[in-house]
């Protein structure tokens, strides 16, 4: 796949929340990373609105392992609660993913130059990424750096097959789906010798969740000169 990138991302620690575990106002993670989660991480690298990231596999890298922690989130209604927080501990993984074109914003349809993303795409990652990268949470900070998918010795990699639970896999947005409605979508992930490959969005199963209507800010002066390409070279 020619507009196809890999990466590595890396960090201490990692929360991708189990929405189960959030009922207590205590949270607790999944064993491996969401494709949401992912997806956020893509986005975050390098992203435009003509753009839809699609992460197609993933590579766990370390051993999974959780390390539970006291936290003090913010009670609204002010002061402290006391709360436990499971976070994955010491996580590294290698993700392959492409993109595809939001068909859904036809005011972009001169920005649909695949080069220009892709090579826009491979410099960020070199780079480590246009904005912050957060495995999970925004405490949760991340490390990009450029890698060849399947390089280097993995934990898993003789392992084996682990089949994992019902799980969420991610958000279907209104600017996304050309639908006035959230839906989010569940599957059972698989894991063969430490890689799982991801289910499309339309393989899974969708759920409603509620009414949303997409606000994309407008696009006008796209076409002025230097603007409609979306990307300005600047020293770093």
């Amino acid at each position: 796949m020619e507009n196809s990138v890999q990466f590595k991302v890396s960090g201490k620690y990692a929360l991708f929340t189990d929405p189960l575990t959030r009922m207590g106002g205590e949270k607790s993670t999944y064993q491996i990373p969401t494709y949401e989660a992912l997806k956020g991480i893509a986005s975050s690298i390098y992203w435009k609105p003509t753009i839809i990231w699609v992460i197609d596999k993933v590579r766990v890298m370390n051993s999974i392992r959780t390390q539970a922690r006291n936290i003090r989130p913010v009670n609204y209604n002010g002061g402290n609660d006391l709360a436990i927080y499971t976070y994955l501990y010491d996580v590294e993984y290698q993700v392959q993913a492409h993109f595809v074109w939001n068909y859904l914003r036809t005011d972009l349809e001169k920005d649909r130059n695949e080069n220009k993303h892709y090579f826009s795409a491979l410099r960020m990652i070199e780079r480590g990424g246009r904005r912050d990268i957060f495995l999970g949470t925004r405490e949760c900070q991340g490390y990009v750096e450029p890698v060849k998918f399947g390089e280097g010795k993995g934990f898993y990699d003789t392992y084996g097959e682990l089949n994992f639970d019902l799980m969420f896999h991610g958000f279907d947005y209104p600017d996304e789906l050309g639908k006035d409605e959230l839906c989010a979508r569940l599957w059972r992930p698989k894991m063969i010798d430490g890689v799982i490959n991801f289910l499309k969005p339309e393989e899974c199963v969708h759920r409603f969740v509620r009414n949303m209507q997409a606000n994309p800010p407008k696009s006008d002066g796209l076409e002025e000169p230097g603007l409609l390409d979306g990307y300005v070279e600047r020293a770093v």
